[in-house]
């Protein structure tokens, strides 16, 4: 038995094809790590609610996230994944590689979350009162954290996922941080 192998559309069930031709609609393409859950009968849909949930956050806010947690779980594909949306969502290639050390010297607002996200990470949920009130200064709410958290959670199975599976990256690499501040 072929361990960790990206199925293909035949290999997976009716309702997982209608997912996969949906996304390939979307996309372009079915990424490995979507097709990858599809093993499972239900995980592909499940994680895709999960993601696609209604939030507080905008799609800069979440790929600020994204990427602190994918670079504090060493996740090379969800890193690649979340460099090109975080470049379709406006970011520059500076900018994301600084947000992957957890800062946002470019925006005060991004910057409080981008520390917020890696004292969660780093200290299991327990961040300092400092950076949760520096959180709360920069306009965030509980209903907010709420959401950070959400995708926080997110993100961390899609990095032990691929790093438990080591599947095929299928997004141009992301540059290696030079110093890893984290």
């Amino acid at each position: 038995m072929e361990r960790f192998q990206v199925p293909s559309r035949e290999e997976v069930s009716i309702n997982n094809q209608a997912i996969f031709d949906n996304l390939k609609k979307a996309v372009g393409f079915v990424p490995n790590l979507y097709a990858y859950y599809a093993k499972n009968e239900t995980a592909l849909g499940d994680y895709l609610t999960l993601q696609n949930r209604k939030t507080t956050l905008k799609a800069k806010e979440k790929e600020v996230i994204n990427l602190v947690v994918s670079q504090y779980n060493g996740c090379n594909y969800c890193l690649a994944a979340h460099t090109q949306i975080g470049k379709m969502n406006g970011f520059t290639e500076d900018q994301i590689l600084e947000i992957r050390t957890g800062n946002a010297s470019f925006d005060n607002k991004l910057d409080a979350l981008a520390k917020f996200v890696l004292a969660t990470v780093k200290n299991r949920g327990r961040a300092s009162e400092e950076v949760k009130e520096q959180l709360f200064d920069a306009g965030y709410t509980e209903a907010n954290l709420i959401d950070v958290v959400i995708v926080i959670g997110d993100k961390t199975i899609s990095n032990l996922i691929h790093n438990l599976a080591d599947f095929e990256i299928d997004f141009p690499l992301a540059e290696e941080l030079q110093a890893a501040a984290i």
